[in-house]
């Protein structure tokens, strides 16, 4: 029987809340509050607490997909972002930056956040850019 915690920070908003996810021979099966950390004191929100649920969900994206021929298909981490940008680039050059805006995660950290708008107001020149938090 293996047996690990691994320390971490909770994926589901900006808090930064900590958090121990236990494993078992390999497989996440637990979510442990922190109890010496100080921003949650211990404590978890009910999606904190429920973390470790989606990783082995057979559900759970791992590749990229592309629609072709109105069907959803496996793709290369590459051929998925080169379409985006591509195609971001051609509706910028189009209809201007200001015809786009763009939305952020809550799940992303502050840095994360940071370089996505930075990104949005200088690649894609628009000031468009919100944030999805709702604590």
């Amino acid at each position: 029987m293996d047996y690990q915690t691994i320390r971490t920070t909770c994926p589901f908003c900006g808090c930064g809340c900590q958090m121990w996810l236990v494993r078992l021979d390999g497989e996440l099966i637990q979510t442990i509050p922190d109890k010496c950390a100080p921003m949650n004191e211990g404590k978890l929100c009910i999606k904190g607490l429920n973390a470790h649920e989606f990783v082995q969900s057979p559900e759970r994206l791992t590749q990229p997909l592309i629609r072709k021929k109105g069907r959803l298909e496996e793709a290369s981490w590459e051929e998925a972002l080169s379409l985006v940008a591509s195609r971001l680039s051609a509706i910028r050059d189009q209809y201007g930056g200001d015809s786009m805006a763009f939305l952020s995660s809550a799940r992303a950290t502050n840095e994360e956040n940071y370089l996505f708008q930075k990104l949005c107001r200088a690649a894609f020149r628009t000031n468009n850019v919100d944030h999805c938090a709702r604590l």
